[in-house]
């Protein structure tokens, strides 16, 4: 006969089928309520946000990120050179593209509050958005006005606007530049 240790229970076919059916159950109830619950409690944020933010709050950061109040957001389908990045106007002199884009950025935004749709996030976690300001979109004008490229994999639709700009040789394209993606690589 074996003797059993202090405080341990005998282990019975009962006491066995009591913990299956336990266990079984609290997997089923977190399964249930996992699929029970929306997605917004579960820690994803949906997929489309509206933002809106009054002109008082409103900081342009580059040529195609701003901040609402506490949050940033760039602006989805657009690439505009970062500030410090220089390109060649149509005389052949320096200028900082970057700092021009962000000018024509503040300029189309104006005194204006500013109202973005939401589409998903960048590789660095920021909010990507097609943002108006009194009306006018922001995404589109900056690629109009020639100060930003269209990233024709996330928004095919202003492809041809960047091309009409390119023709007219608006904003970056009156002079020389390097696209702003090659640019950043290099640092």
């Amino acid at each position: 006969m074996r003797r059993r240790r202090l405080f341990q229970t005998a282990r019975t076919p009962q006491r066995w089928g009591r913990a299956f059916a336990l266990t079984a159950s609290g997997v089923l109830g977190g399964v249930l309520v996992v699929l029970g619950l929306p997605t917004e409690l579960m820690g994803s944020a949906p997929r489309n946000q509206e933002w809106s933010s009054p002109a008082a709050q409103i900081r342009i950061v580059d040529g195609d990120t701003l901040r609402l109040g506490d949050r940033t957001l760039r602006l989805y389908g657009v690439e505009a050179p970062e500030r410090g990045q220089f390109c060649t106007n149509e005389q052949g002199a320096l200028y900082d593209c970057g700092t021009a884009a962000a000018a024509e950025l503040a300029r189309l935004v104006g005194e204006r509050g500013v109202e973005c749709r939401v589409q998903g996030r960048d590789r660095f976690g920021r909010a990507l958005g097609v943002c108006r300001a009194g009306g006018v979109e922001l995404n589109t004008a900056l690629v109009t006005s020639g100060w930003a490229l269209a990233d024709g994999g996330s928004l095919p639709a202003l492809v041809p606007v960047e091309a009409a700009a390119r023709s007219a040789q608006r904003g970056l394209w009156a002079g020389g530049f390097e696209p702003p993606a090659h640019w950043r690589r290099g640092y």
